[in-house]
């Protein structure tokens, strides 16, 4: 059983999978400062200094009172369409360059070791 989970963890798509992964959560963290730090600024000055990640409604009385926090909601939903847009162009782009390199015309092949070894045969007989 070992070996099989030796075998299945080293077949590529699982590879493939696990560095997506580890990039998806940097590239997120990336998105995340991106629309913390450039993006709500730029949305705040437009609103009249509102930030969103602030924004909720308390269902209740006191310190302790629930709060419906509808801005962290809009705040994860920027952070969505951004990485879903980035991932949208990043997949046009692989798309692109595939197209690119099934349209490219091929090398003519060289000539295989048969061909070279009957030239020098039929080269050597008529000497």
């Amino acid at each position: 059983m070992l070996q099989e989970f030796k075998d299945f963890i080293a077949k590529g798509n699982v590879m493939d999978m696990a560095v997506g992964i580890i990039i998806g959560a940097a590239f997120t963290a990336i998105v995340t400062s991106l629309v913390d730090d450039l993006v709500n600024p730029i949305i705040s000055l437009f609103m009249g200094g509102i930030d969103f990640s602030g924004l909720g409604v308390a269902l209740g009385d006191g310190p302790d009172a629930a709060v419906f926090a509808y801005g962290n909601f809009i705040m994860a939903l920027i952070n969505f369409l951004i990485i879903a847009f980035v991932v949208f162009m990043l997949v046009k782009m692989v798309n692109r360059v595939k197209a690119a390199e099934e349209e490219a015309p091929e090398e003519p092949a060289g000539p295989t070791q048969e061909d070279l070894l009957t030239e020098i045969r039929d080269a050597l007989k008529a000497r």
